[in-house]
């Protein structure tokens, strides 16, 4: 029915929950890298941010993040200014967990995990027996125990990746941005890595995280953004945005993609010569 023909009383739309991108843009050295993005990520799903290299994604996710600073634009979860928020309100809200690591000489993993904590204690206070059960469950959830004794400068890159999951567990955000979450990982714990998000999205948490395997976005994600030159090309639920004309466009890839227990599955065919290649 038409909402607009109705004469009967409506009840004020509530604020939209998730994160919401309006008009964002950032330059550098006078080229637009983000090129005036609106995007949505919808409240407890996986979001998948899909392009080629260079699209913009690994920076759409530190602006969100506020690692940068947009030129223009608005960035609103819940319908909150994120831009507005201070660093510690900001670190209860979001985390994200980044491909490199920061410097870590010294730390033992848990004790990287425990810094997790830290929006949410006082001034040099102690970690409490509450602290220390949520970083065991984010240690345990990101399937890192076995590595908290370790030195974290020991660690292989698959398990710094865990890792990094577990310490953005223990801040316990609302909104979770994963750059390449599967990096270095096994095929086991890609997929282990990935169940996770979407366990965490079922518990009402937003998450929105950089792919590249195309076929883990149609698999775990509940909706995808495609980008490309800093533009958004394509957004949706996955089987209705990951066609074999949009791999062709963005990807320039030929690929057939089929139907495989409810999801796209997309079998690479060739590369496309640059010079064919529909844009």
């Amino acid at each position: 029915m038409n909402t607009e023909e109705s004469t009967a009383p409506t009840a004020p739309e509530p604020i939209a929950p998730g994160l919401t991108a309006q008009r964002v843009q950032l330059s550098r050295a006078g080229r637009l890298i983000v090129d005036g993005i609106d995007i949505t990520a919808p409240d407890g799903a996986v979001t998948a941010l899909l392009g080629p290299n260079g699209a913009g994604k690994s920076t759409l996710l530190q602006l969100i993040a506020g690692v940068l600073s947009p030129d223009h634009g608005d960035l609103l979860f819940a319908g909150t200014d994120l831009r507005r928020l201070r660093r510690r309100e900001r670190a209860r809200t979001l985390a994200l967990v980044e491909q490199e690591w920061s410097d870590v000489d010294g730390l033992t993993v848990r004790e990287l995990v425990d810094m997790g904590r830290m929006p949410h204690q006082g001034w040099l206070a102690p970690a409490s027996t509450v602290d220390e059960v949520i970083v065991d469950d984010a240690l345990h959830r990101a399937g890192a125990a076995s590595l908290a004794l370790r030195p974290a400068d020991s660690l292989s890159g698959g398990e710094r990746q865990r890792v990094n999951i577990a310490r953005a567990l223990a801040q316990q955000p609302q909104l979770l941005l994963c750059d390449e979450p599967t990096n270095h990982l096994d095929v086991h714990a890609q997929l282990s890595s990935l169940g996770l998000l979407r366990s965490l999205a079922h518990d009402g948490m937003t998450v929105i995280a950089a792919l590249h395997d195309l076929n883990h976005a149609a698999r775990f994600a509940d909706h995808v953004v495609v980008l490309a030159d800093g533009i958004v090309r394509a957004a949706g639920r996955p089987g209705d945005v990951l066609t074999a004309q949009c791999l062709r466009e963005v990807w320039r890839v030929d690929a057939e993609v089929l139907e495989h227990n409810g999801h796209p599955l997309i079998v690479f065919a060739a590369p496309i010569p640059a010079a064919t290649a529909t844009h």
